[in-house]
């Protein structure tokens, strides 16, 4: 930041902006890990609440897979 002459509003240059984006990388790091622990444990729930087959169900791995393709798809046709 500090080569580029960039700054964060409110927060003074130096050691505030460093704890400030240690922060802030935490704050995401944290809500990322959720939201994954969400997308693996949901389709392992969901063929229990189900009463699905081992077979039928898909794993978030794939889940994440599916997703991201769809995504990258609808990006491109657009």
């Amino acid at each position: 930041l500090q080569k580029q002459g960039g700054y964060i509003p409110g927060i003074r240059p130096g050691k505030s902006t460093q704890g400030y984006i240690i922060k802030v990388l935490y704050r995401l790091t944290f809500v990322g890990s959720i939201f994954l622990a969400f997308i693996a444990l949901l389709p392992i729930a969901f063929g229990k609440i189900a009463n699905l087959p081992p077979s039928a169900q898909i794993g978030g791995t794939s889940l994440l897979i599916v997703v991201g393709v769809a995504l990258e798809t609808m990006k491109q046709l657009e």
